[in-house]
């Protein structure tokens, strides 16, 4: 009788570790570590110009997520090639991963294992869409192996990624909500990259889930910043649903010695569920002035957040005349404020979905 008086406060208490919220991070270092990008595309030209057959940009990834997951590998991109005359597919437009997935024991930073692999092959439409389930030879997959505890699992990518290369016609606005009041900015020459229901794949732990996406990161092309609206994330764990929407800017800023020294960086400014998170106005918010570019672009950390710096410093050689960049050393240093590790492995994911468009200039 006893067991069975117990068994309503197990079931009671198990729904309640289900309904607690994922536990949040803040952390510096959330994602850091290295991309080097070879472009041999733009060195390895033929004499009309154009890359060579079998000519493909390299990026080398040693990333690392929460300081307990790494990225290690390279990802390869190939240029769709067709003929001059007849237009016919010389070359098809190709994206081939082919990452390691690493754990860090958390109480010795020493110890790693390879648990699986990020691979497969994306094709890329002459309009610029990736189609993220892959090829019909090679799936677009996460794959892990049974290691310890852990049982083994492959989960697929999908859905359409939209990279640069439509111009949006008009000026678009970006609205973000400062100290009570709001503020705008207007951009005229924006190239969207755009999210149609991908599907970002599970791992490398199970605590990491399947996620959907959403919404585009809109790149302007007068001062190099990618702004956004919202990216939409949906995905499910421990039997509760989560909705996160990605807000803000992500801000180029160079050295003023860049056209000698190759120095660059990106400046992080990426909110979580703004509108849900933002602190309540009060009287004395109607009398601040939060309504410039500047005020724009500054980190407000009382919401949850990713800020920091991707730095580059970039190798630049003449290609046809014209200044070209041949090769990034890129060093990233983002920080994690009052996030999920699920909210930063959601973005990296998404974030080396578009490891092309993001590095193109």
């Amino acid at each position: 009788m006893k067991t069975l008086r117990l068994l309503p406060l197990l079931v009671l208490s198990l729904a309640t570790v289900q309904a607690q919220e994922l536990e949040k991070i803040t952390q510096p270092g959330a994602i850091n570590g290295t991309v080097n990008i070879t472009f041999n595309t733009r060195t390895r030209l033929t004499d009309d110009g154009k890359p060579q057959k079998g000519a493909k940009d390299v990026y080398e990834v040693a990333l690392t997520v929460g300081k307990t997951t790494e990225f290690k590998g390279k990802v390869e991109r190939q240029p769709l090639l067709t003929s001059k005359i007849l237009g016919s597919v010389e070359q098809p437009g190709q994206y081939f991963y082919s990452l390691d997935l690493g754990v860090i024991n958390p109480t010795n930073m020493t110890q790693k294992k390879t648990v699986g692999k990020w691979v497969g092959t994306v094709p890329i439409a002459a309009d610029g869409t990736y189609e993220l389930t892959g090829s019909n030879e090679s799936k677009h997959r996460v794959s892990v192996d049974a290691i310890g505890r852990s049982p083994a699992f492959t989960d697929n990518f999908g859905g359409r990624l939209y990279g640069k290369g439509k111009k949006t016609g008009g000026a678009m606005s970006y609205v973000r909500r400062l100290q009570g009041k709001e503020v705008k900015i207007e951009v005229k020459n924006v190239d969207p990259m755009r999210f149609e229901n991908v599907v970002i794949a599970s791992g490398p732990a199970q605590s990491y889930p399947k996620c959907t996406v959403n919404g585009n990161l809109d790149f302007d092309y007068e001062t190099g910043n990618w702004l956004t609206n919202g990216i939409r994330f949906h995905y499910s764990l421990n039997g509760k649903e989560y909705d996160d929407v990605v807000t803000g800017s992500i801000k180029w800023v160079e050295d003023p010695n860049r056209a000698t020294n190759g120095k660059g960086q990106y400046e992080f400014n990426l909110r979580w569920n703004e509108d849900k998170n933002k602190p309540a106005s009060t009287e004395a918010d109607a009398f601040k002035s939060a309504n410039d570019e500047e005020a724009f672009f500054s980190v407000d950390n009382s919401v949850p957040s990713l800020t920091g710096v991707v730095a580059y410093v970039d190798t630049m050689a003449k290609v046809n005349g014209e200044d070209s960049v041949t090769a990034s050393k890129i060093t990233y240093q983002l920080d994690a404020n009052q996030l999920t590790k699920q909210q930063v492995m959601n973005f990296l994911k998404v974030w080396l979905l578009g490891i092309g468009p993001t590095n193109d200039e």
